[in-house]
């Protein structure tokens, strides 16, 4: 199949004789510099080969219609939920410069103890299955024929699973992936040695398929309080995986370091931010870099986002970049659209064109402020570094509490995130191998003990067998679907009349899902701004809108609104009923009631959203949250079914539920919402607890109409919360 420009996709296609498909390559390829090339009136010297076809930036029409493409692999992230509408993303990114296509996994996933089949809707991301990986990298076959350079594709090698992921991968022609056992253990309370081990095969079978592995430091920028704080310890988590990395077998030019500026506007970003990056790339000299956009300090304004990665990639420049993600700049809404991918891309290529040649006309100063923050940077990892190994190594550090202390090191606060090593999922499932241990499998980690079924095989043990499935692919059992519902074909029903008829819908995430986008701005004050806005929307016919940007111009002149949505005539704001400003308690009032009538609370983000900054923010002494009030709370994690939330408020004789819920995909957090009301009623205690549930894709009302007592939105607080539950219990104390 050979694609045409003016023609769309063929998602059925792509998806015929699937069962058939091989990759055509495997292993990293990165991009080819070509200093000193011309392209129309101008001469560059940091860009690499341009494309065959792509869509260029908006002002290139005054230059000749050139499209410089700079020399850092450009990534762009996609994590709709449906894969055969991510394949057309692919091919619109990969037009405007992408060739690291990053496929996000559907939320969950780590803790999946094996391989997932068939292509069920993703809910915070794609489910990885070898269907989901066989079509998109056979699409990007096609794509990256049509655009004239190679795109790499990848995903995550972690969780429980990850051995058998990496296998997946290297099968299927991935050509990178996230591995760091780190991220395991921090991040997803994955048993310690479990990971360890786990992740020694896990490198060593990326390692014999070329994947580039990223590794999972970032994670610490995006986590800790104060991420500025905690760049020693980035250093000395990238340093572990790197080495072990190496050790486990994997050549240094396929380790890539995941590196975050730690800051953002208003604070002095790029003061703060180039030494760090700087002592990284000193002390890591020998590895890849990988820049990524921050994301901790993103609100839902797409031009502060914007400017945020213009200035990441200002300090890409002053330093290095071998890959250079581009977080969609409208993260922090966490709405996954075409058009941002396709911004972000542009934004980067933008930057990397308009640099060209920068380095040749500046230096980073010898001297001053910016070697000596740099240095101390440094200093401080080794002394991290060092105490890692006088308190018993990694683990113990680990078990202490060293990692994710919102203290700038050496000062500890002591609120690090904390792993018990005969803890977390997947302990107790590590064996010790049998001395005649043997397994006929290319690219296994550890003694396999060949020599003595067949001398000659000792360096090729799938020999014996005629071949794994690494050399064999013959020998892949393929599994089309499994749900006769959930499946990527009846999706494909439902939108089959706008890929062959006529008919045009507009669409922002999925094919034909109706979506549209609008800005406004309104004269008037933000509740009266956002209530017109609202307004607007139900006059144009469109169903559940939403405001989903909202910015003061100035408190009495106006507001800038975007939502989903367009409309070219006004509202009489004297006839909209505007909702009262909430009337909020004092801390003393609050205090004073819980006091005299103590109060316990469970809460958990459910489903399988792992999500849970937010709910720490409502419920953490530290954030002002409603701990601080003297209330009882009782935190079960992220990823908590909603039975087991409903079972832990009966097993405490808890007065309220608080759900945390930021993932919104297919409206799965409405549901849950209405899930929790109904095992409260079927269980008989719903007259006797207060439900509420919040995060940023909330609506207040629509959350009601689920059955529960109350949503919260974005912006909400512990002292929103604990206003709620205690005026709701003065009220039945009342009407008692």
């Amino acid at each position: 199949m050979e694609l045409k420009p003016n023609e769309k996709l063929d998602i059925e296609n792509i998806l015929k004789d699937l069962d058939k498909y091989r990759p055509k390559r495997r292993g990293w390829t990165w991009r080819k510099p070509e200093p000193g090339i011309s392209l129309g009136a101008f001469r560059y010297r940091d860009e690499s080969s341009p494309l065959k076809n792509s869509v260029p930036l908006p002002s290139a029409k005054y230059f000749g219609g050139i499209d410089p493409q700079g020399t850092p692999v450009i990534t762009t992230e996609i994590a709709s939920g449906r894969f055969e509408d991510d394949i057309r993303r692919m091919r619109m990114a990969a037009w405007h410069g992408a060739d690291h296509i990053m496929v996000i996994r559907t939320a969950g996933q780590s803790h999946i103890d094996g391989l997932m089949e068939g292509t069920p809707q993703g809910v915070g991301g794609v489910p990885i299955t070898r269907k989901q990986i066989r079509a998109q990298r056979k699409a990007l076959d096609f794509i990256e024929e049509e655009v004239g350079r190679p795109i790499n594709y990848h995903s995550y090698v972690s969780g429980v699973a990850g051995p058998e992921v990496a296998v997946l991968f290297a099968e299927e022609g991935v050509n990178g992936a996230h591995q760091d056992p780190q991220y395991n253990v921090l991040y997803r309370n994955i048993n310690m040695i479990r990971s360890f081990v786990d992740a020694c095969e896990s490198k060593k079978i990326m390692s014999w398929a070329g994947i580039a592995q990223i590794d999972g430091a970032h994670n610490a920028n995006a986590t800790a309080r104060e991420a500025w704080k905690v760049m020693p310890e980035l250093i000395v988590q990238h340093s572990i995986n790197s080495l072990f990395s190496e050790k486990a077998g994997m050549a240094r030019e396929n380790i890539c370091l995941s590196t975050v500026p730690p800051t953002a506007p208003p604070a002095p970003c790029v003061y703060t931010d180039l030494p760090y990056a700087l002592a990284l790339r000193d002390l890591c000299r020998n590895y890849r870099m990988r820049a990524q956009m921050n994301t901790k300090y993103m609100e839902a304004s797409a031009r502060e986002n914007t400017v945020t990665h213009v200035l990441n990639l200002l300090v890409s420049k002053l330093t290095r970049a071998d890959i250079q993600s581009t977080i969609t700049p409208d993260e922090g809404r966490n709405v996954p659209w075409h058009i941002y991918n396709v911004e972000a891309c542009d934004t980067a290529k933008q930057v990397f064109a308009g640099l060209d040649g920068f380095m040749d006309m500046v230096e980073l100063k010898k001297d001053g402020p910016l070697r000596e923050d740099a240095r101390e940077i440094k200093e401080r990892a080794c002394l991290f570094m060092e105490e890692i190994i006088e308190a018993g190594g990694y683990f113990k550090a680990v078990e202490a509490g060293f990692f994710v202390d919102s203290g700038k090191y050496p000062e500890r606060n002591g609120d690090g995130i904390a792993r018990k090593i005969d803890g977390g999922i997947g302990e107790g499932t590590v064996f010790k191998r049998d001395d005649d241990y043997f397994a006929p499998v290319t690219a296994h980690y550890g003694y396999n003990n060949v020599a003595q079924y067949d001398p000659q095989a000792a360096d090729n043990p799938s020999k014996l067998i005629g071949g794994c499935t690494f050399e064999d692919p013959g020998k892949i059992v393929y599994i089309d679907e499994l749900d006769e519902e959930d499946n990527v074909y009846k999706r494909m029903e439902e939108t089959a009349k706008y890929r062959h008829t006529g008919l045009l819908k507009p669409e922002m995430e999925w094919a034909a899902d109706g979506t549209v986008m609008l800005t406004m701005f309104l004269p008037a004050q933000r509740r009266v701004a956002e209530a017109a806005a609202l307004e607007f929307a139900a006059k144009m016919n469109l169903r559940d809108p939403e405001v989903i940007n909202v910015e003061i111009m100035q408190e009495a002149e106006g507001v800038r609104i975007e939502l989903k949505g367009k409309l070219p005539f006004e509202v009489d704001t004297a006839k909209l009923s505007i909702p009262p400003e909430p009337e909020l308690l004092s801390r003393e009032d609050i205090r004073a009631d819980i006091e005299q009538h103590p109060m316990r609370v469970v809460c958990a983000t459910v489903g399988e959203d792992e999500h849970s900054v937010g709910l720490r923010e409502i419920i953490d002494i530290k954030h002002g949250g409603i701990e601080g009030f003297g209330i009882e709370v009782h935190y079960l994690g992220t990823s908590v079914p909603v039975e087991k939330l409903v079972d832990a408020a009966i097993e405490l004789n808890a007065e309220a539920i608080l759900a945390s819920t930021i993932i919104s995909h297919d409206d799965i957090h409405y549901k849950n919402m209405k899930r929790l009301h109904e095992l409260a009623v079927e269980k008989g205690i719903r007259d006797k607890v207060a439900i509420i549930a919040g995060g940023t894709q909330v609506v207040p009302r629509l959350a009601a109409n689920q059955g529960i007592d109350a949503g919260f939105g974005r912006g909400s607080h512990g002292i929103d919360v604990a206003t709620f539950l205690v005026k709701r219990r003065q009220a039945k104390r009342a009407g008692a």
